[in-house]
């Protein structure tokens, strides 16, 4: 059975969505960040980095796998469950170059908009309003893309909806406050799907 190690922060919920997807049997190991348990001995040998999510399969290749990083775990889950990629070579490209998107440049803006909020040392307006329009950009760029397909892919749901689907739940304010009316639709639509939810409430 796999065994994910995760926490409430986007690339927990990220991975924690593709298992609830998937139709793979797992377990979820819920670590504490605030109380440091990522930095204990027993994580520690599970991911050395010392950073959530990992993945442990015992059935995986070369007598087991033990990976690390949120978009790789969502490959890996999707190539062992058959679910998730798009039917067709040419949708499975978008597929991985939106879920690229959403783990490097969505994703990481994110992460740096938060951070000029809540956790700089100065807090300075400007500083915080440009990180704001560059996620705004990335936002833009999705729902420019959800004008013309149903999902990131094309007309199936992916792996990388799944992806980017964190980052957008947590800035859902920020995202009708700017109209983002495609990107709205698709964010409805994924709340209502009970992986996703499954995925979500597991993490948080």
């Amino acid at each position: 059975m796999l065994e994910l190690y995760t926490a409430g922060t986007q690339n927990g919920i990220r991975a924690n969505i593709a298992l609830a997807e998937s139709g793979l049997p797992y377990v979820v190991h819920k670590l504490n960040l605030s109380a440091g348990e990522q930095r204990q001995p027993a994580y520690l040998a599970v991911n050395p980095a010392g950073r959530i999510p990992a993945l442990v399969d015992p059935e995986g290749p070369d007598g087991g796998t033990r990976l690390a990083q949120s978009g790789a775990i969502m490959i890996y889950v999707a190539n062992k469950s058959g679910r998730m990629w798009p039917a067709g070579d040419s949708a499975k490209i978008a597929a991985l170059q939106w879920l690229m998107f959403a783990c490097s440049d969505a994703a990481g803006w994110n992460g740096v908009y938060q951070q000029a909020m809540m956790m700089m040392p100065e807090k300075v307006d400007a500083n915080i309003e440009y990180c704001k329009q560059r996620l705004l950009r990335w936002f833009g760029e999705a729902d420019a893309q959800l004008a013309q397909t149903p999902y990131l892919a094309g007309p199936e749901i992916s792996l990388a909806d799944f992806a980017l689907y964190p980052v957008v739940n947590q800035r859902s304010a920020l995202i009708q406050e700017a109209g983002l009316k495609n990107l709205l639709r698709w964010w409805n639509e994924l709340n209502g799907r009970p992986g996703v939810q499954k995925g979500l409430n597991e993490s948080t």
